[in-house]
């Protein structure tokens, strides 16, 4: 296997071989590359090749002392920054093999998605949306901030460091828990900064603006969260939950609204069909667009513009 094949790691243990640690106590969680442990001792090349995980992934980076390219994206790790990876995620260690012999002052916290299995936290994991959020939209944390969490990681690695009984899935769940609470807590208090700067929304309203005005944008469908956020920089969560601290209103639900005053403008300027406004905004079917249009409106295309347009004149009526 060459260093550009891709490392596939699905487990705990296969993680502490690949360190040169020996096997974990609790097989599905763990804390590694910490600064008060021993230094890490990598078994195999990694660096260059992408590694797909399976597993949930939370570090801390401080100074330079680690760069990893998640996806596209590369990380240069800074100080009081944390990071997160969820399972199919690709993450490619870049540098040289001497930075990954120690994380600094940092820490990683690691554990399989079946460490969360029959436990409340499962079914909350689609609130914690920064798993999905791309690395160039990191945490950035205060010192008070960074002691906090380094405390709770310390206590996760305590209950993952003896064997499980019959306590820890409760127990590992609540500490999880209240570490991604306050993960949250931070990234409200970074975004809402980042909010009260504006521009997201104007951003996105002027690429909207291009996508409608484009032919092969409308030949290549509708605009989505997905394809704006990519267009602007951001992951589709993080651009999303930008736009709500900015404007109230998701991004979802600011594209809907490009489109219905779209649709209006084209509605006005000439007598075309509801069907041929739909299929000039990128919509593959007509009675997508109608229902939409009704949604926004509480009314159909047709309706809304006689009523927008007026009664017409005898004489305008007669021509």
């Amino acid at each position: 296997m060459g260093t550009r094949d891709a490392l596939r790691l699905g487990s705990i243990a296969q993680i502490h071989g690949l360190i040169g640690r020996p096997p974990p106590a609790h097989p599905l969680i763990s804390v590694i590359a910490a600064s008060w442990q021993e230094p890490l001792r990598i078994e195999i090349p990694i660096i260059g090749r992408p590694i797909e995980s399976g597993l949930y992934v939370i570090s801390l980076k401080r100074g330079d002392e680690c760069h990893a390219e998640f996806g596209r994206q590369v990380h240069d790790g800074q100080a009081g920054i944390i990071v997160f990876a969820s399972p199919g995620q690709v993450i490619t260690p870049i540098g040289g093999e001497s930075e990954l012999a120690h994380e600094g002052e940092g820490w990683t916290v690691v554990f399989h998605p079946d460490a969360l299995r029959d436990t409340p936290l499962a079914d909350a994991m689609h609130q914690y949306r920064f798993f999905g959020y791309a690395t160039h939209e990191a945490l950035h944390l205060t010192r008070p901030e960074r002691e906090t969490f380094t405390g709770l990681v310390r206590q996760i690695e305590r209950e993952s460091s003896v064997p499980p009984d019959a306590f820890a899935p409760d127990v590992l769940s609540a500490q999880l828990q209240l570490l991604f609470t306050y993960c949250q807590r931070a990234y409200a208090r970074q975004i809402e900064v980042r909010a009260r700067a504006g521009g997201v929304a104007e951003r996105l309203d002027r690429h909207l603006d291009a996508c409608f005005a484009s032919a092969a944008q409308v030949e290549g469908g509708l605009p989505t969260v997905r394809s704006c956020a990519r267009a602007l920089g951001y992951s589709p969560d993080y651009l999303s939950d930008l736009l709500r601290a900015e404007t109230g209103t998701s991004a979802r639900d600011h594209i809907h609204r490009a489109l219905i005053e779209a649709a209006k403008a084209r509605l006005l300027a000439s007598d075309a069909s509801a069907s041929a406004v739909a299929y000039a905004l990128g919509f593959e079917h007509p009675q997508h667009f109608s229902k939409l249009f009704r949604q926004k409106t509480g009314q159909s295309p047709g309706e809304w513009r006689r009523a927008a347009k007026g009664p017409t004149t005898r004489r305008e009526t007669s021509a």
